[in-house]
């Protein structure tokens, strides 16, 4: 064995194979031992070719303990020697490729960090996480938007990772999703101890149009207007206000969406109980109108109680009216109980039955065969609508308007606002109609001829010719309102005589009544029926053609004494 010792190169080269061994590489951690203190540097041998020197305050730290020679450490290698010939080392970086390395694990994990908010900048906060430093935006700070973050500044609390970029260095945490499932876990809890149907205090948390959020010791139910009261109420404001304390029942619990749906209504006794007995049909009651509607309006009959005038239960007359033309909220009404539904909790009100049916005071004032005068309302194609007594139309039938002409060419001759005269022939209070006629307020002439006695079979009259067509003579009887048709064969007893043509209209003529029928309200009349009686009677009276008289003479002496007479 050789006794020869390593010369001062063999030994720089042995040095250097060491350092080779440990193959520490720049932007390494590494194990580094505190060789010396120098004032405010701590001098660490971190088994690279030289020392390396860091200052004492990275080693300074809440909780850290004072840093002594021969403490084991690990650093950062920024540089393994730099222009000074000393390794450049940090503490600060050390500690952060640490923490990164952790918190990568505990993102995987989906695991809560712990960190503190030192800074505000743009858009949100820097937190410290253990030297990692990290961004958390304005909107992830908390559950509700906060104005003062003061409180929260360099505090201890935990926060949840919401992303990781180590190539780019960045780090987006949120202290609202660990608020939100900390708030979850308690209204789980809370949710577990609370029933349907419990009677709870709370406090009135938000009011909104629909309701309010009542804060139930830490999670929040919805007490809905209609839930508020058995009566109506408009807006929640009423009877709530924001802080105030009030005891509820709990109706409903969905333990998946943790929603609780209170009520205040419930602790009371709940009026309809009862509401058979205590409003029956036909009672009348007075109520104060509370809503307007297109339907109808509704009025409280006492708190809690409601009922329904329909639009059709409003006005014995006015049909097409908006209820509000008829009343207003908050007026007094007498009204009638037509239906009560404890079931459906609902009440049908009347308030036209609270007047006299127009119909029925119609009748009484003017029954059946009355002549009323109103005014003309409207012309249809069937008949007139006259104004009556009492707001009610009664209706003139074509047919009513006149005893001989068409009623669609006596309807003419009327207009809107005349003022008439009609005879009252049915009043149906059940269809609400009443039936005029205005030919009837003359009497019928058929009547009135009948019974004077003149028109009856044989009865000789004067008739005026009113038209002159090929088939007769249309003429009205003098003396009386009625109308008959001369037939071209009655026209005369000798046929070349039986031409229409010899006539004109306004000229007077005689005949004979060969028929009048009452039922048939019908009436035939003949010229030619006159000529031949009137020469029965001459041949009776001045003798016959046997006596060697001729027809014209008789005839002739028949008239000249009728003349003379």
């Amino acid at each position: 064995m050789s006794n020869t010792q390593p010369s001062r190169d063999d030994f720089a080269a042995l040095l250097e194979a060491s350092y080779h061994d440990h193959d520490v590489a720049e932007g390494a951690v590494v194990k580094g031992i505190v060789v010396a203190i120098e004032k405010d540097m701590a001098v660490i041998d971190a088994g690279l070719k030289v020392e390396g020197r860091v200052a004492l305050k990275e080693f300074s730290g809440k909780g850290q303990p004072e840093l002594q020679v021969g403490d084991t450490v690990e650093v950062y290698v920024e540089r393994i020697e730099n222009a000074l010939g000393e390794a450049v080392l940090s503490r600060d970086k050390a500690r952060r490729e640490e923490s990164w390395a952790n918190l990568e694990v505990k993102f995987n994990n989906n695991e809560k960090v712990e960190g503190q908010i030192f800074n505000q900048v743009k858009g949100g906060f820097t937190v410290d996480l253990d030297g990692a430093v990290a961004f958390l935006p304005r909107s992830q700070v908390d559950i509700r938007p906060i104005r003062d973050v003061g409180p929260l500044m360099n505090t201890p609390q935990p926060f949840q990772i919401l992303k990781m970029d180590k190539r780019r260095g960045n780090i987006v945490v949120s202290r609202r999703t660990v608020l939100e499932e900390s708030r979850a876990e308690q209204r789980s809890e809370i949710v577990q101890n609370l029933e349907e149907g419990q009677t709870v205090d709370g406090v009135v948390k938000n009011i909104t149009d629909y309701g309010a959020f009542v804060d139930l010791g830490g999670i929040d139910g919805l007490l809905h207007v209609t839930d508020m009261a058995w009566r109506r109420v408009n807006h929640p404001t009423e009877i709530l206000q924001i802080g105030q304390t009030v005891k509820v029942q709990i109706i409903r619990i969905n333990q998946e969406t943790h929603r609780i749906s209170l009520g205040m209504k419930q602790l009371e006794a709940d009026p309809w109980d009862g509401i058979g007995v205590k409003y029956p049909m036909g009672v009348k009651v007075t109520g104060r109108v509370t809503n307007i509607t297109d339907y109808g309006a509704f009025v409280e009959l006492e708190p809690g109680i409601e009922g329904l005038i329909h639009v059709s239960e409003m006005s014995w007359t006015k049909k097409n009216v908006h209820p509000g033309k008829i009343l207003s909220t908050t007026q007094e009404v007498e009204v009638v109980v037509l239906e009560v539904d404890p079931v459906k909790r609902r009440i049908s009100l009347g308030l036209k039955q609270t007047l006299q049916n127009p119909w029925e005071a119609f009748r009484d004032h003017f029954p059946v065969g009355s002549i009323v005068e109103g005014e003309v309302k409207n012309k249809t194609e069937f008949g007139l609508f006259i104004g009556l007594d009492g707001d009610v139309d009664g209706m003139v039938h074509l047919s009513d308007l006149d005893w001989n002409r068409p009623g669609e060419q006596v309807i003419e001759e009327f207009n809107k606002g005349d003022m008439v005269k009609a005879q009252v022939l049915d009043v149906d209070i059940e269809k609400e109609r009443i039936s005029l006629g205005m030919k009837q307020v003359g009497g019928d002439p058929f009547v009135t001829a009948g019974e004077a006695g003149e028109m009856r079979r044989g009865s000789i009259v004067t008739c005026e010719v009113t038209a002159v067509t090929d088939g007769g003579l249309e003429v009205t009887i003098a003396d009386s309102d009625l109308t008959a048709f001369i037939r071209r064969a009655d026209l005369a007893r000798d046929r070349e005589d039986q031409r229409p043509e010899r006539f004109s209209v306004g000229q007077k003529v005689d005949a004979r009544i060969t028929q009048f029928d009452k039922k048939a309200r019908r009436v035939g009349v003949s010229i030619k029926a006159l000529q031949i009686a009137e020469e029965k009677e001459a041949v009776a009276q001045y003798g016959s053609s046997d006596s060697g008289a001729s027809l014209g003479d008789i005839l002739g002496a028949a008239l000249k004494g009728r003349d003379e007479e």
